[in-house]
């Protein structure tokens, strides 16, 4: 496949990621958060689990290739997206949005803490960066005043249960196709998803009649479109062009998903969370290696 179309493909699925962020606030504020999650995962698993039957991918797993597909599951499925739809009720998407492009940067760092990467000095001062970014978002908000709100601590959770998710599917990976892991953690996933809410929301099945036709489509674009074919793509991707590159591509996510907030949700931007994102932005050049990558270019 040419490159143009690779790297066209990435940005849209950032598009997608973006406005995503945007969708889980509608649904949360209209639905159970853990309870339509399941549901919307559910989804997910259906398109991708349909679109590996159409390609001939699905295979059982090894018994070692499960268990890492069990910790890809409770990391990136479970805990990435109850942290994320329960922080979501309680926090902006703008913010929500910030914080979640940060995720390079934490997997970069569990990646030198488990997988032994070097962390250069300009990894370093990239996760410094990225921490003041985090912090300004999660002390400030979207004011000017000091304060600690519980929803952005929730996204915060989210941002390191889903690095460690990229830990186990890189592990996974070498002998397994990213695709059939997305589709085993998904469908997995969506299930104690549902248990879990029936454990922290139990009774909410009902109030699922009482969305409008704004929030059914959010479910419908989150869970087909952005969990289940942004997810597909993003990760066939990553064979192809590598790991590194593609994860440079999330920097585009906290850009799409402040102007869609604002657009669709009328969430107000302000200065600090303009700064917040530049900070975040320098922090990932830095922090994930690419600033590394392109000195050795400039050196040889």
């Amino acid at each position: 496949m040419r490159l143009s179309i690779i790297y066209t493909t990435i940005v849209f699925v950032m598009f997608l990621w973006g406005l995503n962020v945007v969708a889980i606030k509608v649904i949360v504020d209209q639905f159970p958060a853990v309870t339509i999650t399941s549901l919307r995962v559910f989804i997910a698993a259906i398109v991708v689990w349909l679109i590996l039957w159409f390609t001939k991918e699905i295979r059982l797993p090894s018994k070692q290739e499960f268990i890492f597909i069990l910790f890809a599951t409770f990391t990136g499925v479970v805990g990435h997206h109850y942290f994320l739809s329960v922080g979501l009720t309680e926090t902006t998407a703008s913010n929500s949005g910030l914080i979640l492009g940060t995720v390079p940067l934490t997997t970069s760092i569990f990646a030198s803490i488990l997988l032994k990467e070097r962390l250069t000095t300009l990894r370093i001062i990239g996760l410094v960066i990225g921490l003041g970014g985090v912090s300004i978002i999660v002390l400030f908000g979207a004011g000017g005043n000091i304060t600690i709100n519980g929803g952005d601590i929730f996204i915060a959770f989210a941002v390191i249960t889903q690095a460690l998710s990229f830990i186990f599917i890189k592990q996974t990976s070498e002998t397994m196709r990213a695709s059939l892991i997305t589709g085993y953690m998904l469908l997995i996933g969506s299930g104690l998803l549902f248990l879990l809410s029936q454990v922290i929301e139990p009774g909410q099945l009902h109030q699922l009649t009482h969305g409008n036709a704004i929030g059914w489509g959010a479910f419908l674009m989150s869970g087909i479109l952005a969990t289940g074919v942004g997810h597909y793509l993003y990760n066939n991707a990553i064979p192809q062009i590598g790991p590194g590159k593609v994860s440079i591509f999330n920097n585009m996510t906290p850009f799409f998903a402040l102007i869609g907030s604002s657009i669709f949700l009328n969430e107000q931007i302000k200065l600090i969370q303009v700064l917040a994102f530049i900070s975040i932005v320098i922090s990932v050049f830095l922090g994930s290696g690419l600033a590394d990558r392109m000195l050795l270019k400039r050196s040889r």
